[in-house]
């Protein structure tokens, strides 16, 4: 049953990749400039667009062209050149990826662990103060833009104390753990507290909610130990909490263009941003492109995970 459950998942993940894949390769050639054009320049004659498109392949019909497309990315992982800059896909985002991964990485792993232990702690002694500590939190996580707080935070503490660089990527290899961690400190803050905040929220309230069930109170009323009791109680709870941080975990790339842009870091989310700026479809199709696959094997993770948890969430699902 477990085994057929993956199968499933993992059909339906191939299958939501080749629709995404399909419509991003439609809606990139439906745009009204040609490559050929913003390429070759508004003074380019017709026989030079003409030419422009048969040395790349765009006057052959949409069909053939997303066949050869997707068969090359299947078949040998190439995204191909950019029509625009010319420079190829996968070092693109060979360059890029690990920057806006680490980042985004990081920040859910702050979120994740910080938010579980917070909301079972105000779970586990509701109405005191760090229950409402909790709360106050999480009612700041959902509230402040995280692009004003990175804008607050640089003011406070990169130009008027200088605790952290103000911009910019410092590779581990370049300058030392510290300063690696001092530059992407306040891009990973930022970047988690929202999620902090709302699966802070969704473990405390999905923890009461089962330990308020009767089984619960029957397991207190048979002497088990409360630390086994929390256990089994926890084996429940975490099943909506792990759903919705796959989810946030593919969310944190769209945040991430904003604060990557905002602390001035050269990473995927960035690049993204760039290439739409300079009308760079290829560019904007390879990035969408990664930033699928990690959404949906994030969400395939986050299955696996709640049914290895708890396998009644496979038996409802198969």
């Amino acid at each position: 049953m477990m085994f057929g459950m993956v199968l499933r998942r993992v059909a339906f993940s191939a299958f939501s990749l080749v629709v995404v894949s399909l419509l991003l390769f439609v809606l990139t050639r439906s745009i009204a400039d040609s490559p050929a054009r913003i390429v070759l320049g508004d003074q380019a004659s017709e026989q030079q667009i003409a030419q422009f498109d048969r040395d790349h392949g765009l006057n052959r019909p949409i069909a053939v062209q997303y066949v050869t497309w997707i068969s090359r990315l299947m078949l040998h992982a190439d995204l191909g050149r950019s029509f625009t800059t010319g420079l190829d896909m996968n070092r693109q985002i060979r360059n890029t990826l690990p920057v806006t991964m680490e980042i985004v990485g990081i920040a859910f792993l702050v979120a994740s662990i910080v938010s579980i232990g917070l909301g079972v702690l105000s779970a586990l002694w509701r109405d005191s103060p760090i229950d409402y500590l909790a709360r106050l939190l999480a009612v700041f996580g959902v509230s402040v833009p995280g692009f004003w707080l990175a804008l607050v935070l640089i003011l406070a503490l990169t130009v008027e104390r200088d605790w952290f660089p103000p911009g910019g990527f410092v590779p581990l290899s370049q300058g030392g753990l510290m300063e690696h961690l001092r530059s992407i400190a306040l891009p990973v803050f930022c970047l988690s507290i929202f999620y902090l905040a709302v699966l802070t929220r969704m473990t405390r309230s999905s923890l009461l909610e089962v330990l308020d069930q009767d089984y619960m109170r029957t397991a207190r009323a048979a002497g088990l130990h409360a630390g086994r009791v929390l256990l089994y109680a926890m084996r429940n709870a975490l099943v909506p909490v792990i759903t919705i941080a796959g989810v946030s975990f593919g969310h944190m790339f769209g945040w991430a263009l904003i604060i990557e842009q905002i602390f001035n870091i050269d990473g995927m989310s960035r690049a993204l941003l760039t290439a739409i700026q300079q009308r760079d479809y290829s560019m904007v199709q390879a990035v969408v492109m990664m930033f699928t696959l990690v959404f949906v094997i994030a969400n395939l993770v986050a299955d696996l995970l709640n049914s290895w948890i708890n396998p009644r969430f496979a038996m409802a699902a198969s």
